[in-house]
């Protein structure tokens, strides 16, 4: 047994400053150690194997000098001609087929130190430029080589128009872009392939932007095993008595809980979290519970901690409204994330 009972994440309230946030703007746990070669292309793909080699080149492109110099070396340096070509490059593609894998890889690639390169999702970056504000933020990310920015927003109207205000700020200045997105409210069909629209919203900066489309299907589940059905309460809690680091609650509780943290401090509502053991997972009850779920499964899964749960199956957490609203994107990748970490679970419950 571990030497103290389980933690419970619904006792946690974290405060997370501005400087951790910039700190933190490197791809996560999970993506840290992903490059190109450690990408596996679908052979039935082979938009995949091209992005690869796209990416490969795009970030070798990368390895002269700032646009506009670095750092300190800025004020007494001639701002040269901007580079030939678009200075951005979109990855265009369903959940599951590596897309945060290929910009992570960018992230590692790109020939500069990481004080130099920054990475983190939509959330993170308008969450930073509250924390700084706009002219704060601009400053200091505009030394950058590199900005590489996943699950780009595209329904939220109004941070979209601020984070595009500042990536055109950053273009000025010289700083490579790098994006992924999410499917607009409303835009059904496949609910995957978001470039057009990604474009449009982001207008003036369209071309700054070479979208590259990645054909596939979720990774996660591709010739894997089911995930493990719901244990049981006593199970679950058993296990998070026993797992060195692990938490323990009851799941509606910790949605309550969720609703008074903001979804900036997710990641640190997890901090030193081995596992995640919850009890009586049901049907997330509204659109705003279900949207921030999302971000703690995105945080849970950036960190790799599985998730132990009893109650109904996670492709069960969302009503068919949900999957077939404008969301249906988040919340599929939800389920596959929380899913895959439900996998890495059941090893626990041996234990």
């Amino acid at each position: 047994m571990a030497d103290a009972g389980p933690q419970a994440l619904c006792a946690r309230e974290p405060r997370v400053p501005a400087e951790r946030l910039v700190a933190e703007m490197v791809p996560p746990p999970r993506f840290d150690s992903v490059r190109f070669d450690t990408y596996n292309p679908d052979p039935a793909q082979p938009s995949q194997s091209e992005a690869v080699t796209v990416l490969s080149g795009f970030a070798a492109g990368l390895g002269g000098a700032h646009a506009s110099g670095a750092g300190k070396r800025r004020w007494f340096s001639k701002k040269p001609a901007p580079a030939a070509g678009p200075r951005g490059v979109y990855l265009d593609g369903g959940y599951g087929v590596g897309k945060t894998h290929l910009l992570a890889s960018l992230w590692h690639a790109t020939p500069a130190e990481p004080a130099l390169k920054a990475f983190g999702t939509f959330v993170e970056l308008t969450n930073l430029v509250g924390a700084l504000g706009f002219q704060q933020t601009v400053q200091t990310l505009g030394g950058h080589r590199l900005l590489c920015i996943d699950e780009f927003e595209l329904d939220d109207p109004g941070d979209t128009v601020l984070v595009s205000s500042l990536l055109s700020r950053l273009v000025e200045q010289g700083v490579a872009l790098a994006a992924t997105s999410n499917t607009l409210p409303g835009k059904l069909g496949e609910g995957r392939f978001a470039a057009a629209d990604f474009l449009r919203e982001i207008q003036g900066l369209s071309a700054h932007f070479r979208p590259l489309r990645i054909d596939g299907q979720d990774y996660r589940h591709r010739g894997l095993p089911e995930a493990p059905a719901p244990f049981s309460d006593e199970q679950v809690a058993k296990a998070a008595y026993a797992t060195e680091g692990a938490s323990l609650d009851d799941f509606p509780g910790l949605l309550e809980h969720l609703a008074r943290v903001h979804p900036s401090r997710y990641g640190a509502l997890t901090d030193g979290i081995t596992a995640v053991c919850l009890t009586d997972v049901g049907p997330v009850p509204d659109q705003s519970t279900a949207l921030r779920l999302v971000v703690l499964a995105d945080r849970l899964y950036d960190r790799e901690v599985p998730v132990l749960a009893s109650g109904v199956p996670f492709d069960k957490l969302f009503s068919e409204e949900m999957l077939n609203g404008g969301y249906r994107k988040k919340y599929f990748r939800a389920i596959s994330r929380l899913t895959a970490l439900a996998r890495d679970a059941k090893p626990l419950v041996s234990q």
